[in-house]
């Protein structure tokens, strides 16, 4: 065993935790999905989303950018399992991939905005 510059080490908890250690396969995917979720204009799509399903012309137009720049982060959102589409007409309409991924974008949402109404308490 390497050598650590720990005084003390808890080998019970260590131990524990070693056994339920998930596969570094599925820690990678997790990491994945957080970088999905690591790009600005990816996290203003999931936010619309969050709040209504929305076409591809709809969220250009409430982000002010273009329809392919939408569609390019919709296709990555789409390949990571955050957001679906289905076809109303010759519409494609958007939203989230299911309440996993709304609780995950709310939860996160709502701790960034705590931590900044407590920054403004400060």
């Amino acid at each position: 065993m390497e050598e650590f510059d720990c005084e003390v080490l808890h080998e019970d908890i260590i131990e524990n935790v070693k056994n339920q250690m998930l596969k570094e396969d599925v820690l990678f995917d997790v990491s994945d999905f957080f970088k999905i979720l690591g790009d600005s204009t990816r996290a203003k799509i999931m936010w619309a989303l969050d709040k209504s399903e929305m076409c591809v012309c709809d969220l250009a137009f409430l982000l002010g950018m273009t329809k392919s720049a939408i569609s390019h982060q919709l296709k990555t959102l789409r390949e990571a399992n955050l957001v679906k589409n289905r076809k109303d007409g010759k519409m494609v309409i958007y939203s989230l991939d299911d309440d996993h991924v709304k609780d995950i974008f709310e939860k996160a949402l709502n701790h960034v905005l705590e931590i900044k109404e407590r920054e403004e308490k400060k």
